[in-house]
């Protein structure tokens, strides 16, 4: 099926986004994509966003025990220094790949 093309702000009501959805407690609940939505942009390819009909989405599946623990051990090795194995009380930046703290040592060492 091709999907229809809109102009940004210009989308028939019954359409959301994945973001729209979710502020509902909504979500695709494997609907293909209905229609797009394109926000032109200068110099540069239009952004795109993709539609799906809302009176087809499923509600948000609710978080299990099982679920907010794996989340929570996933969160905290983000937050785990592999250099000074702290928790930095943040996510460690993918670019430093280390807590600030670590990197600001490790920059005084090289200079």
């Amino acid at each position: 099926m091709a999907t229809e093309e809109y102009r940004w702000r210009m989308a028939p009501e019954g359409l959301a986004t994945r973001r729209q959805l979710r502020a509902m407690g909504l979500r695709p609940g494997g609907q293909d994509v209905v229609a797009e939505l394109h926000r032109p942009r200068r110099r540069r390819g239009p952004l795109v966003a993709y539609l799906y009909r809302i009176d087809q989405s499923k509600p948000v599946r609710p978080m299990t025990p099982g679920r907010s623990a794996a989340l929570g051990k996933a969160m905290r090795a983000r937050r785990t220094c592999p250099n000074c194995r702290t928790d930095a009380g943040y996510c460690i930046p993918r670019s430093l790949g280390m807590c600030v703290t670590c990197d600001d040592i490790r920059r005084e060492r090289s200079a």
